[in-house]
């Protein structure tokens, strides 16, 4: 056999001789975007049982946005840390060193990182201890005095999180990079069964506490999961200041921190700006994002984690001028984002108050707060396929190690967010759905510039066959939304035995028939994309590979 050679993989673009370990298999995507897809699944479900027992037990009361911004300042700097790495540094910087051959520096980085996290936040922890108040009126000051009381203390309780949150990203990264994504998928699901736990058992002594503590116990316990993927691993304390890696990882991330650092700015003003409408509307908010994220999180993150190795590894071999094998990875992936998320964002419009109603409307949890997170929810929807459209194309930069580009377009969509918000109160009192269109018109922004600078910057994505997938699934949608609303109307006519059984009558018959009618119309309309929605499903993949041979 010629050494020299290397296997050629079959595609419908174009034969690319470059090693095939490296070269976009479609089968390993499909496995890889499967598992995550699993672990974003039962995430989401934990998610939703999490905000279910929250809004039983504590309804939609300021208890509830003291704890939304106890738990939303650890988040925020956990995804301005580790969370705003790994994508944009991390994965394509552990990737390169992710050969057998390199594990040792691998492992190497990965130390220093980790030793890089302890000693850095361990001292920031104790000056948020220090200063909770004084954080807590920096993000919502607008909120009561009685409300802002209770969400010090929870902070000083969810805190510590933000050392294990990191902690836990950093291994995560390390696991994506070595393709073994089980371990790291299912971070968020334990995440989210921590707290579930917490509130169910501690609900009645420790009121609002038990979400403080179940988070905080949560953050640990993803660090622990991550442990049997890296059994092989030599971790030890480190400090690697001059190794190459780290440079690079530190010339990635400052873009990062800097986008990151001001969209944290943008959301501490949203929440301030927020709680001036009233103490009830961070919890609206947040139950809403809790809904709207549980499709973009089975699609668009799904399918944007699980192509990253892929798009890293690609662009390492292949020339800027020379993009095919890269743009054709990526748009394979555009296509099954469309594809998806057009459907889930119609159907969730079309059935929003009542998967609210089946989702939240229990205990303390009135109509009245349903009404006000439908329409939040509603709001909220008209970005949520720019959302779903943006992660491939931001990732796609990531990979080719370009993070500078989505920060500074980040930074002027900053500025969109807060120019669309304010602008209404220029002539009459702000109002929480101010707050919710301008983060639509800032994702869409978003989305729409990063598709012209790929094009611009990287190569032309096949804009005819992306229209097209597009128009055939908007298509599909529209009568779907027809079988939808329809069945949604006839179940009114029927008699059901209890409130909660005709609730779930009317989420999954109607959810049901319609996921049916899109699918069967996308497969008469010839959308070969379909085929691999159905390998998240079963992802067996058989791939043309054609060997060299004497």
């Amino acid at each position: 056999m010629n050494k020299n050679k290397h296997p050629t993989i079959r595609s419908d673009y174009q034969d690319v001789d470059v090693p095939s370990s490296e070269i976009n298999k479609l089968e390993n995507i499909t496995k890889a975007a499967s598992i995550i897809a699993v672990g974003n699944v039962v995430s989401r479900v934990l998610g939703l049982v999490r905000d279910i027992a929250k809004s039983y037990y504590f309804g939609a009361t300021g208890l509830v946005s003291a704890f939304n911004i106890a738990s939303k300042i650890p988040m925020w700097l956990y995804d301005l840390l580790a969370g705003g790495m790994i994508n944009a540094a991390l994965i394509p910087v552990f990737s390169s060193y992710s050969k057998p051959e390199n594990r040792r520096e691998l492992w190497l980085i990965t130390s220093f990182l980790l030793t890089l996290c302890v000693s850095i936040l361990t001292p920031l922890v104790i000056i948020g201890e220090i200063f909770a108040e004084e954080l807590v009126w920096l993000v919502s000051g607008g909120m009561s005095p009685y409300t802002l009381e209770i969400a010090a203390k929870l902070l000083r309780i969810t805190l510590p999180a933000i050392l294990f949150l990191n902690l836990a990203g950093i291994l995560a990264g390390l696991l994506y990079s070595l393709n073994r994504f089980t371990f790291p998928a299912f971070n968020a699901a334990i995440f989210n069964l921590a707290i579930v736990l917490a509130t169910v058992l501690f609900a009645k002594p420790f009121g609002v506490y038990s979400l403080a503590i179940g988070l905080l116990v949560g953050s640990t316990l993803q660090v622990i999961l991550q442990l049997p993927g890296i059994k092989d691993s030599k971790l030890h304390f480190a400090f690697s200041l001059h190794h190459k890696a780290v440079r690079t990882i530190g010339k990635l991330y400052v873009p990062i921190a800097l986008g990151l650092i001001i969209d944290m700015v943008s959301r501490g003003i949203s929440y301030r700006l927020a709680s001036t409408t009233g103490d009830q509307s961070i919890a609206w908010m947040d139950y809403a994002t809790t809904i709207m994220q549980f499709p973009l999180g089975l699609t668009s993150t799904a399918i944007s984690i699980a192509v990253l190795p892929t798009l890293a590894r690609q662009a390492q071999y292949i020339e800027k001028t020379n993009s095919a094998t890269f743009l054709e990875t990526l748009s394979q992936a555009l296509n099954l984002v469309i594809i998806l998320i057009i459907p889930a964002t119609v159907g969730l419009f079309v059935l929003a108050e009542p998967v609210i109603q089946l989702i939240f409307e229990h205990g303390d949890f009135l109509p009245s707060d349903t009404s006000m997170t439908t329409i939040i929810l509603k709001l909220y929807l008209f970005g949520i396929i720019a959302a779903a459209i943006d992660l491939p194309l931001i990732n796609a930069f990531y990979a080719r190690k370009e993070a500078w580009t989505p920060a500074l377009v980040g930074v002027v969509g900053v500025l969109v967010y807060l120019a669309a918000a304010l602008f209404p109160s220029l002539y009459r009192p702000m109002k929480i759905e101010d707050l919710i269109i301008a983060n639509a018109l800032q994702l869409c922004y978003h989305a729409l510039t990063m598709y012209i600078l790929v094009h611009k910057r990287i190569g032309n994505i096949n804009n005819k066959l992306i229209l097209f997938t597009a128009s055939k699934a908007i298509v599909s949608a529209s009568i779907m939304t027809i079988v939808t609303v329809g069945t949604l109307w006839l179940i009114g006519f029927f008699a059901w035995p209890t409130k909660l059984i005709q609730e779930f009558a009317s989420v999954f018959i109607p959810g049901i028939l319609g996921t049916l009618c899109y699918f069967m119309l996308m497969q008469k309309l010839n959308v070969p994309e379909i085929s691999f929605v159905f390998k998240l499903i079963n992802p067996v993949r058989k791939y043309s590979i054609k060997k060299d041979e004497h």
